[in-house]
C-alpha cells in the first residue's frame, strides 16, 4: 500500500488548518504557499475534504477554509479515507463475498489483521496529535554554516 500525493498533500493541508485553528478562515493560496502544494491541486483536495465534512468554507472578503471540528475530534483515518477512499489492501477484504478462496486462504487472515491494525492506529491519531508534532518540529532550529 502506498499513500498517494492526494493523501499526503491533503494531510499537509489539514495540518496547516489545524495550526491555524481558532484564528479564522485561511485562504487557499496561503495553505498552498505554506505547505508547498500546487494551488490547483489543493482545490481538488479541499473539495474532497469538504464533501467528507472535515473542512468548511467561508465566503466573502475575509473568507477561506476552516476545520469543521476541533483538531482533537478529527482522526487521521477520516482524513485518509476522505482523500484516498476506503483503506484496504485487497479486494477480498472489502468484498469477501467475491472470493471463493477465503475459507481456506491463510494469507487472507494476515491481510485482514494488517488492515485492522492500520485502521486502528489511524483512528487513534488525531489531527491535534499531528499539529502538536508539527509545532515541536518547527521549534527545532537547524543551523546552517557556509564556508
Amino acid at each position: 500500500m502506498r499513500l498517494s500525493t492526494r493523501g499526503l498533500y491533503g494531510l499537509y493541508a489539514m495540518v496547516e488548518l489545524g495550526l491555524r485553528y481558532g484564528q479564522g478562515p485561511v485562504m487557499l493560496r496561503d495553505i498552498a504557499r505554506h505547505q508547498n502544494i500546487p494551488e490547483k491541486y489543493l482545490e481538488q483536495l479541499i473539495r474532497l475534504l469538504r464533501k467528507a465534512r472535515l473542512v468548511r468554507s467561508v465566503r466573502g472578503a475575509h473568507g477561506g477554509y476552516l476545520l469543521a471540528r476541533h483538531p482533537k475530534d478529527i482522526n487521521l483515518l477520516e482524513v485518509v479515507e476522505a482523500l484516498e477512499g476506503p483503506l484496504t489492501l485487497l479486494d477480498c477484504i472489502e468484498r469477501p463475498e467475491g472470493c471463493a478462496r477465503i475459507p481456506f486462504c491463510a494469507t487472507h487472515d494476515v491481510w485482514v489483521e494488517v488492515v485492522e491494525a492500520l485502521r486502528s492506529r489511524l483512528e487513534r491519531w488525531t489531527l491535534a496529535d499531528l499539529v502538536a508534532r508539527q509545532r515541536e518540529k518547527e521549534g527545532i532550529k537547524v543551523w546552517m554554516y557556509h564556508i
